[in-house]
């Protein structure tokens, strides 16, 4: 009998090669053109043939996936260091322009193969759908463009690395600054809150100057491609093959009608709770006089270790993947200098075990990151058995689902971190703030991205004017940003997304949905909640969108009637926390 994978702990096993000698490392182009040569080149005269072939090719995408993770990884954790900054810019450069046109035959040699009929469309279907739809926009004037994208993108992170603000005789990166803006003292609020606004606007024109280079070079692309513009190119080249533009205008309508209400009455809260007639920019995250903000932790090593005893009260398996990930040295923690900003998981496709990168500096929110790229984390152990890594390469709108419904899920174990109860209800508080507060945000940058991409070769003014207009519609109105309207007409620049991957957002929005409607559903029945969601993501990409949200027990909708069924969800748990 097999053992049900949740009562296992995490086994997880590096890849055996079977094609590419054990010892090979990826160091430069020559040494690996030969063995795409032999992919390109080799007779598929029968379905054995292909089986092996399509191992083969999956094996030399977790070589080079897993070779290219570490430069990411790597340059990530010390923007200062040279050699990092040129190995990764030499993949992007030297080594990915050449891979593609081999990816672009290699995927058209599958098409073209007559035993990819006899495929078991129940596993391969959304693979399958993938690679035509590849083999549909590669147009190889876009590799070199693409390539210049990547190393352009990437100058976001090295100017955000740079911004740091100085108080009281320390420097402060700004994610370790924007914990001073949690505290109850109002004045010190308001200090940092304007030395990083005005660190910020130091540089705007910069940030303006290496937008519009990128917005320029995708409009190219998607030229290029046979689009007018780069919104529907990049939907069809994210895969967007289960929703559409129209769903996205519902999304925006729908969240603004059911969940911007709750927003505002989460605000009002915050409002009366801090005792003001009126809130500033500085007051949003703040806690009352008297009211330190919490401490959930010290040291990065007291979130990991603190993290694992959160997972092992849902189940065993979630904790042993951390544990794994310990022992493997795959997690980066603490926020320091020269680190690039935000966090991530980086699945690594060949040894199976992942990489966390964060910034944490002892906040409730870096708890709520950590149990979120734990999600991910989990989600790239469950998936890692899966036998192609083509089928692994799952659509954001599932990963975030992983992530997001591992904070709600873990929500109710959070007294590993604060024994005390008040302690533990101002953190639950923070984490329905967040899990509320971000579908308008979301809804927000999203839009934005609509209006940017559908309208190429705008200007700066008319850029700012519609962020404006927009940013507007999905605020509570309750914070008077009085002083700071420069400020605020710049803030989506903030948002490294919309620099690094662009139209990469909504993912979060339907994600978040469904990890609402995943919480809902735990509330319900926790071991039959637990149950789907292993089930779901042990499929990695072997279903459509719609039957992976269906295996994980709930449904991809973001209709107005559905979202406010979840609004209703919601406003009861914020009820039953006094918070409405």
């Amino acid at each position: 009998m097999h053992p049900h994978k949740e009562d296992i702990m995490a086994m997880i096993e590096k890849i055996k090669r079977n094609f590419l000698p054990e010892d090979y490392q990826l160091t430069d182009w020559a040494s690996l053109e030969p063995y795409l040569q032999d992919l390109k080149n080799r007779e598929l005269n029968d379905k054995d043939a292909l089986d092996k072939w399509l191992h083969d090719v999956s094996e030399v995408e977790a070589v080079i996936g897993e070779d290219a993770a570490w430069r990411q990884i790597k340059m990530t954790l010390d923007t200062t260091n040279k050699e990092y900054e040129e190995a990764f810019t030499y993949f992007v450069m030297e080594i990915e322009p050449k891979l593609k046109p081999y990816f672009f035959d290699l995927n058209k040699k599958l098409l073209d193969c007559p035993y990819t009929a006899d495929l078991d469309k129940a596993v391969y279907f959304p693979y399958l759908r993938s690679v035509k739809n590849a083999v549909e926009l590669y147009r190889e004037e876009n590799v070199p463009i693409q390539a210049e994208l990547s190393v352009l993108a990437q100058q976001y992170g090295v100017i955000s690395g740079k911004m740091t603000i100085e108080h009281e005789g320390k420097e402060y990166t700004l994610q370790q600054a924007a914990k001073f803006l949690q505290k109850p003292d109002r004045e010190l609020r308001e200090t940092i809150f304007r030395k990083v606004a005005e660190r910020r606007m130091q540089d705007i024109d910069e940030l303006n100057t290496l937008f519009d280079k990128l917005l320029a070079g995708r409009q190219k692309v998607a030229e290029n491609a046979g689009f007018d513009n780069f919104r529907d190119y990049k939907f069809k080249a994210l895969g967007r093959f289960d929703y559409a533009v129209e769903d996205c205008h519902e999304f925006h309508e729908a969240i603004k009608q059911h969940i911007l209400p709750l927003n505002k009455m989460l605000s009002e809260y915050r409002r009366k709770k801090l005792g003001l007639d009126k809130m500033r920019p500085w007051d949003t995250s703040a806690e009352p006089v008297g009211q330190e903000p919490l401490q959930p932790f010290e040291t990065g090593a007291e979130l990991s270790d603190k993290s694992v005893q959160v997972f092992d009260k849902l189940r065993p398996y979630f904790s042993s993947c951390l544990k794994t990930m310990q022992e493997m040295n795959r997690l980066d923690l603490e926020s320091r200098k020269g680190k690039a900003p935000g966090g991530y998981n980086c699945p690594l496709p060949e040894t199976g075990v992942p990489f966390i990168f964060m910034n944490a500096a002892g906040t409730i929110g870096d708890v709520i990151t950590m149990m979120h790229e734990g999600g991910h984390a989990v989600h790239s152990f469950l998936s890692h058995d899966l036998e192609l890594s083509s089928l692994k390469e799952y659509p954001m709108e599932i990963a975030e689902l992983a992530s997001m419904s591992m904070e709600l899920f873990t929500f109710e174990h959070w007294d590993v971190f604060f024994n005390d109860k008040e302690e533990l209800h101002r953190a639950q508080v923070e984490e329905m703030e967040r899990v509320i507060s971000v579908l308008p945000w979301i809804a927000t940058i999203d839009k934005y991205q609509h209006w940017i991409y559908t309208n190429p070769g705008h200007t700066v003014e008319q850029r700012t004017e519609a962020w404006m207009s927009i940013l507007n519609e999905f605020s509570t109105g309750l914070v008077d940003w009085s002083g700071f309207e420069d400020y605020r007409a710049v803030m989506w620049q903030r948002q490294l997304h919309l620099y690094e991957v662009p139209f990469y957002y909504i993912e979060y929005g339907i994600a978040q949905l469904g990890a609402i409607a995943m919480w809902r559903q735990y509330r319900n029945n926790k071991e039959q909640a637990m149950d789907n969601y292993m089930k779901a993501l042990s499929l990695g990409y072997t279903k459509t969108l719609p039957e992976l949200y269906q295996a994980a027990g709930i449904k991809l909708d973001f209709s107005p009637a559905y979202v406010s069924e979840l609004g209703n969800f919601m406003k009861e748990r914020l009820e039953e926390m006094g918070v409405a």
